[in-house]
């Protein structure tokens, strides 16, 4: 299946496409020497490329959950709820953490992150940020990033198809696969 041709107001990911962005995010990280301890995603956005960037540079992974786009079928950004708990298998937050994302819309997310860890991890020695597109609207700039986005677009990214997606339609979809 193909996706749609991209305009300013939508930028449409294939898997294929979404994996490179993946990969080359890694590269630009690996090139910049910085050495770091652990990757810590934030869910639900960042646990794939948090997942591949754990796997490539062979760090631990923590997740995160956050969540900011619940209104207007998730394409509205409400109050941003952090939560409690770090989910990480041994050790606490410590050292240096890549903060992933998948991306950077009003920054808001990685900037409230950044302070939340600063308040309530102080063995974090020190956290850059890595996304794979900015929107032009962002407060911030991450560290790591692929695209510059001006004209912020609506990211379509490949994973989105489940978002609508229920169990009792499974059989009907993946017909839809078969030859």
């Amino acid at each position: 299946m193909s996706t749609p041709p991209s305009t300013d107001k939508d930028l449409w990911v294939s898997w294929d496409e979404y994996n490179r962005l993946v990969e080359r995010l890694a590269l630009n990280v690996y090139e910049s020497n910085w050495k770091f301890d652990m990757v810590l995603c934030l869910a639900r956005g960042g646990v794939r490329v948090g997942d591949v960037l754990s796997r490539i540079f062979d760090v631990p992974l923590a997740i995160l959950s956050t969540s900011s786009y619940r209104e207007e079928a998730g394409r509205k950004q409400g109050d941003l709820d952090i939560a409690k708990y770090i989910t990480m298998t041994k050790g606490p937050l410590q050292g240096k953490i890549l903060l992933v994302d998948d991306l950077a819309d009003s920054g808001v997310t990685l900037k409230k992150v950044r302070e939340h860890l600063q308040e309530h991890f102080p063995a974090v020695d020190e956290v850059k940020s890595a996304v794979l597109w900015v929107k032009g609207c962002s407060e911030i700039r991450p560290d790591y990033y692929l695209e510059y986005l001006p004209h912020n677009p609506w990211i379509h990214q490949p994973f989105e198809d489940y978002d609508g997606l229920r169990p009792h339609q499974l059989t009907a979809w993946m017909k839809k696969f078969e030859n």
